[in-house]
């Protein structure tokens, strides 16, 4: 595929490799291994001096295709795909670190990516220091001789705060560490890290890249050498947490329509950000694409859009949110987003649940704290769903 293509051609076309059947659709590969023409040739393939399929753990088409159109998207020059989003910061952080090493977190994290870092890798003797999302001197302040990774949602979830991505990346490279960026929220159609100076961009495919909550996936993506050589496949390679080749096939189908989704998601929330910064029982909306967002220049200039997240507060706290939650009809109430399906959850005592009360409250998830995906729905309805809990607040 040429450069010069635009997304919405990429996400259509990049990775299809037809095989003697000249079929127009992806192809789907269900097997477990390949087989060899000879002795030799497993022995080259085994070795990596032949390319080629060995073992759908590690080598599959589907997957390849997968790999190859979210490369293209984000403009990377490697994918490793992996069976879920955690799965593919976990590959990423076990690939590239080693015991005694640092890492400095955004404490606006999904609450499973804070007790990753808090309570898994800690057994493995990587240390964590959290820090504002918006602050960088706080994250200049934060890093030491052994911080060898930098590591952001932007926007976060479930606040919606802004990183600067380019100004970090300019403090990782002055540590001499790597900058990850998450783009779930956002998706290649809507910011490119990489393209920021980002060393690394994680993905959980099962958001928005796939589209419609059928399946899970996640990536990892940057230079070759980094992704490639230096750890995140020879820690897939051997571990295993791969994705699996029908998983592959669906996110690859959901991609196709990435950009016109992303367009909607990002129209759709935006007008109900603006409708519920005017409804009575709100205390705050947080949404990049309001001019009352903290960081909504900065989201200006590093995103085309807002994106489909909204989260809002509600001035009689927790009583009231669940008091919305329980009164909708239309959305779902559930923690997964990135769905055509709008859906409604209440962080405090579901997605963040498990961090600490101290946690919660430094990252500003309030009790009275919900966030919504907002789907591909009639906005009219979407609002009546919303305020039948609303006005009961």
């Amino acid at each position: 595929m040429s450069d010069d293509f635009e997304l919405e051609t990429l996400a259509l076309h990049t990775g299809i490799h037809r095989s003697q059947f000249n079929e127009h659709s992806e192809a789907l590969y269900l097997t477990s291994s390949f087989v060899f023409d000879s002795a030799a040739q497993a022995a080259a393939r085994f070795s990596g001096a032949e390319p080629g399929n060995i073992y759908s753990r590690f080598t599959n088409p589907t997957v390849t295709a997968f790999e190859e159109r979210l490369a293209a998207l984000e403009g990377a020059e490697a994918c490793v795909a992996t069976a879920s989003g955690m799965s593919a910061i976990l590959a990423c952080v076990m690939g590239l670190l080693s015991a005694g090493d640092h890492v400095v977190a955004s404490r606006s994290l999904f609450g499973a990516t804070v007790s990753l870092f808090t309570n898994i890798l800690k057994r493995f003797n990587i240390e964590t220091t959290f820090v504002s999302a918006t602050d960088i001197a706080a994250w200049e302040a934060a890093v030491k001789p052994n911080t060898k990774l930098l590591f952001i949602e932007t926007p976060s979830n479930p606040l919606t705060e802004i990183s600067d991505i380019a100004a970090l990346a300019a403090v990782a490279k002055k540590a001499g560490a790597w900058l990850a960026v998450d783009n779930c929220f956002c998706s290649p159609a809507l910011q490119r890290p990489l393209a920021l100076g980002a060393d690394l961009v994680i993905h959980s495919a099962t958001k928005y890249l796939e589209g419609q909550g059928r399946v899970l996936g996640g990536a990892v993506l940057g230079k070759r050498d980094l992704v490639m050589e230096q750890g995140v496949f020879g820690f897939l390679r051997t571990a295993g947490p791969s994705l699996s080749p029908f998983n592959a096939w669906v996110i690859l189908k959901g991609m196709e329509t990435l950009k016109v989704r992303m367009e909607m998601h990002c129209a759709n929330a935006l007008q109900i950000a603006r409708w519920l910064e005017a409804q009575p029982g709100v205390a705050r909306v947080h949404y990049p694409g309001l001019p009352s967002h903290p960081q909504h220049a900065l989201a200006q200039r590093q995103q085309k859009a807002g994106g489909g997240i909204v989260s809002f507060e509600l001035k009689n706290g927790k009583e009231a949110a669940w008091r919305v939650v329980d009164s909708v009809r239309l959305i779902s109430i559930t923690a997964n987003l990135g769905d055509t399906k709008s859906t409604l959850t209440h962080p405090a005592t579901t997605t963040h649940a498990r961090i600490s009360q101290e946690s919660r409250d430094a990252a500003g998830i309030t009790d009275g704290l919900l966030r919504i995906a907002v789907g591909l729905e009639a906005i009219k309805d979407i609002k009546a769903d919303l305020a039948r809990g609303l006005n009961a607040s």
